[in-house]
């Protein structure tokens, strides 16, 4: 298995983890901050443990503080979107990342996106439009904004590894830390501890938060950003489904049309992807 290959399936494995935050969301009865808040102080013992394990020195310098910031407030913006529109608007709004990785990559770094990432994003964009074209709705005007808004963010988190003197892991454990202090306030103020509420939050804070983003920043040392941002369409695919599953939800027609687009259109992203890559090797035989 090839370096690039393990990224991309470590990339996979965190979208499919992030993907259970709209369920266990649905279970806890708190605000959005305070969620994040209890959940990202879970989180920072699963880095923590992750840095020790791996003798990772925890570093800081102003671009990993730039990296904690993207991290903390796209955890709370998506947490308060939850919240304020339904959970199909915030996570079709949050994928637009792969147009703002694109334009960030252009204008901060100089890199022209390729006709291949320019197509991929109109396939797996398609995809997404079938996938929510019934729960798509106008309403929540200020919660879908929101959720636009940690599209804009998350994008500063698929950049951490081109930012200057930068250490992805770092800067996920400062943004938790930021997110549990900043969600400490809010957390307070809850009165509701039911068992599922408090199971959910393990949940989250272990797995949908902690090991998703270890698994995240692995994959990006060796998986570019617009394909990350590309693979994470698995996320916006698996999160309604777990709802349908857990909730018999109905899945409909156009919901099946989209996740055959999105899945086939990333898969088919990687191959040529990977072809590309292999290309100039074997000329050089």
């Amino acid at each position: 298995m090839t370096k690039e290959t393990r990224g991309v399936i470590f990339v996979a494995l965190s979208a499919g983890l992030y993907s259970i935050g709209g369920l266990c969301i649905k279970l806890i009865p708190w605000n959005g901050m305070s969620i994040n808040g209890a959940r990202t102080a879970i989180a920072l013992l699963v880095i923590g443990a992750y840095l020790l394990w791996a003798k990772h020195p925890l570093r800081f310098n102003r671009w990993i503080f730039f990296g904690a910031l993207c991290v903390s407030v796209t955890n709370s913006l998506f947490s308060v979107a939850n919240k304020m529109t339904t959970a199909a608007n915030a996570i079709v709004l949050q994928f637009t990342v792969p147009i703002f990785v694109m334009l960030f990559s252009f204008l901060f770094f100089g890199r022209k996106p390729e006709r291949l990432d320019i197509g991929a994003c109109v396939v797996v964009f398609g995809g997404i439009v079938f996938f929510f074209l019934d729960s798509l709705e106008m309403g929540g005007g200020a919660g879908n904004l929101i959720a636009l808004l940690s599209g804009v963010t998350y994008a500063g988190v698929f950049l951490l590894r081109d930012m200057p003197n930068s250490d992805a892991i770092s800067s996920v454990f400062w943004g938790d830390l930021i997110s549990a202090l900043t969600g400490l306030p809010f957390l307070l103020q809850e009165q509701v501890f039911t068992p599922t509420a408090l199971t959910s939050l393990v949940i989250m804070g272990a797995f949908q938060v902690g090991l998703a983003y270890v698994f995240l920043c692995i994959g990006l040392n060796t998986t570019p950003p617009v394909t990350a941002s590309l693979i994470s369409g698995i996320e916006p695919i698996l999160n309604p489904i777990l709802v349908a599953i857990f909730y018999k939800e109905q899945v409909g027609t156009y919901a099946i049309i989209g996740a055959v687009i999105v899945v086939c259109g990333v898969i088919f992203y990687n191959v040529q992807k990977a072809r590309g890559d292999r290309t100039p090797a074997s000329k050089s035989h």
